[in-house]
């Protein structure tokens, strides 16, 4: 669904593509290694390759069918973080990932690469008060659960149901006070390690994992 508007590729690029059989709507302009990282941020692993692309369109909050499991991150900044994230939900099935207009990434090469793929089949909503956002979801039927360890039951037993909108916050900082006065619960991930946290992004595949065995099973 996505328009792309020009690829550039390496020869060894362009040599897996034909050997994969991967269908091109764009022919790809031949260049070097290095033309392509000139364009790139030092971290961006571009194995070859570079699309411009238009974005995909953004759909309103409104527009998320009240059914299923959205994820709502507040102000999660890592590029990194936020395309392990939708990886995760695209291989859980999640509605839609919902995000602020503000200390948010931009869907940039390195967020997508990082999504593998996801950012083509997860749509981004993005808000401008997130609070406002939470508070519009439950309104259409949505359970709002904040995952914090400040949460005062263990999410693999609380009670949950569909459709459901999971909350995250930034790691250190957690989940913002007025995040949390808007949640329905707050919920913790318990785990018996001697490390008692998570990388939020490993958060959400665990805390998708949980949910959709408990809401398959209900």
């Amino acid at each position: 669904a996505r328009h792309i508007r020009r690829l550039l590729a390496t020869e060894n690029a362009v040599r897996r593509l034909a050997e994969e059989h991967v269908p091109l709507r764009v022919e790809p302009e031949l260049v070097r290694p290095q033309t392509i990282a000139q364009r790139l941020s030092p971290d961006a692993l571009h194995q070859g390759l570079l699309a411009e692309a238009d974005p995909l369109p953004s759909p309103e909050l409104e527009d998320i069918a009240p059914a299923g499991i959205v994820l709502v991150l507040d102000q999660i900044t890592d590029p990194h973080n936020v395309g392990a994230i939708s990886r995760s939900a695209a291989a859980f099935a999640v509605s839609a990932i919902v995000t602020t207009a503000r200390h948010s990434p931009e869907a940039t090469g390195v967020l997508a690469k990082s999504a593998s793929g996801a950012l083509e089949y997860v749509p981004l909503v993005t808000v401008t008060n997130l609070a406002r956002a939470l508070a519009a979801l439950k309104e259409r039927g949505f359970l709002v659960v904040g995952l914090d360890s400040s949460g005062a039951v263990d999410f693999a037993e609380a009670a949950i149901r569909s459709p459901l909108a999971l909350v995250l916050g930034a790691e250190g900082k957690g989940l913002r006070h007025l995040t949390l006065a808007t949640c329905d619960q707050v919920a913790r991930l318990d785990v018996p390690g001697k490390i008692k946290s998570l990388n939020v992004s490993n958060a959400a595949a665990l805390a998708l994992y949980l949910a959709n065995k408990r809401l398959a099973a209900a």
